[in-house]
């Protein structure tokens, strides 16, 4: 027997001769074990691990455990074809995603009124077993993150693509599907739908997923549910508008952990967002190692289209000050102690407010940017404050050079910090 074997992506596939004679996984906790060991370069991207229900779930769930990665479902429900059940001619997705293969619809046996019942039946399974598997929480947060959607195989792909599309739709940034194995064709025709393919196994002739597992039992919901139980405790992201200032609103995403230990407000700069995904990497760290964290964007965007207000610092500053006296009004985040995250110019932004709030603020992290701008007001900052400058960065701004021993002499005496 000659199949392809070893991950593989949507570039390149690699194909060797078999040294053993049985290659099928034990089980899926199994297959997900070794899907995991293939998919540690993700760790540093804080992904969301979304498994297709019921089978994909055991696998995903040795992924998440793996990665220190939060774990949910996305319901998705293939539609058989009235004279094979188990080949998929349809699939229904969170959101009303429907994907339909036109050929298999056109045969005898399936016209618009036995599809449409079809439909309609698929869409209330998924209604109940979302009910079922989720209860009262809501879907883990994926707007900019990375997905790595795990399923325990890949057939006809339908269901996948369906889930794929449903990802996108809730403003995934990149959807990978992982796979303890996939029919080759199957992997070709999904490079659309997907970022990237990553499949342990992927024969010519799949036969049937179970073939490639030793044991292929059913997998019951209690199981499902109590791995989603156990799984990374969830943070619940809200979408707000956050008041900045007398009569600004701006968009924001506050996210609380189950017991959150404080909150983290960041403050970001020039050329960035709430949306960056580098600011929401270390919101998702701090996420789940327990913090809330609030993203905002300072400027409304009518204000960012003058770039003079990105470096209006004591604006910023009032800003962040502002949406701190916001989150002493929320219910959720009144008692939580707080600390500042600022980069760029919001590492300016984030010394100003915490010279103005006092004892508020119970801490303040910049990482690299233009503290610098904040030198005149550093002497009455009074919480512990890191000031992160990378060793190999000789100047904070091109046009200005400015040191890290420069920065120490204008800083020493003033600011209370430490240095890194």
């Amino acid at each position: 027997m000659r199949m392809r074997t070893g991950a593989v992506n949507s570039a390149t596939h690699e194909s060797f001769e078999l040294l053993h004679e049985d290659i099928r996984f034990a089980d899926r906790y199994d297959g997900g074990r070794r899907l995991a060991a293939a998919l540690g370069r993700f760790r540093e991207q804080h992904p969301v691990v979304v498994a297709i229900p019921r089978g994909g779930v055991p696998v995903a769930a040795e992924i998440a455990r793996a990665l220190k990665a939060p774990l949910d479902v996305i319901m998705v429900r293939k539609i058989g074809a009235p004279w094979q059940p188990e080949y998929a001619i349809a699939a229904v997705a969170d959101g009303g995603v429907r994907v339909l293969a036109e050929a298999e619809l056109s045969m005898p046996g399936i016209g618009p009124d036995e599809l449409k019942a079809l439909i309609a039946r698929a869409q209330q399974e998924l209604a109940e077993r979302s009910e079922r598997y989720r209860g009262k929480r809501p879907p883990v947060e994926v707007k900019g993150r990375t997905v790595l959607l795990v399923d325990d195989g890949l057939a006809t792909g339908r269901t996948a693509q369906a889930a794929a599309r449903a990802l996108r739709e809730r403003g995934a940034a990149r959807v990978v599907l992982a796979v303890p194995v996939a029919a080759a064709q199957s992997v070709a025709e999904l490079r659309a739908s997907v970022d990237e393919v990553i499949a342990l196994q992927t024969p010519e002739d799949l036969l049937a997923i179970g073939f490639w597992y030793r044991d292929f039992s059913p997998t019951a919901d209690k199981e499902v549910k109590a791995l989603l139980t156990r799984s990374t405790p969830l943070s619940i992201t809200h979408e707000r508008l956050v008041e900045a200032g007398a009569g600004v609103l701006v968009p924001g995403d506050l996210t609380i952990p189950e017991h959150p230990r404080g909150i983290v407000a960041f403050a970001h700069g020039s050329g960035s967002s709430r949306l960056t995904p580098r600011n929401r990497q270390v919101a998702q760290q701090l996420s789940d190692d327990g913090f809330a964290t609030l993203l905002f964007d300072l400027l409304t965007p009518e204000e960012e289209l003058n770039r003079a207000n990105v470096f209006d610092i004591p604006l910023l500053g009032r800003r962040l000050a502002a949406a701190t006296g916001w989150l002493r009004g929320q219910p959720e985040t009144s008692q939580l102690t707080l600390g500042y995250f600022g980069a760029s110019t919001g590492a300016a932004a984030a010394l100003i407010a915490a010279a103005d709030l006092g004892h508020q603020v119970s801490a303040v992290v910049s990482r690299g940017g233009r503290p610098d701008l904040a030198a005149s007001r550093v002497g009455e900052v009074t919480a512990p404050t890191l000031l992160i400058v990378g060793g190999l960065d000789d100047q904070v701004h091109p046009n200005r050079p400015c040191t890290k021993p420069d920065l120490r002499r204008k800083f020493d005496g003033s600011l209370r910090g430490l240095w890194k």
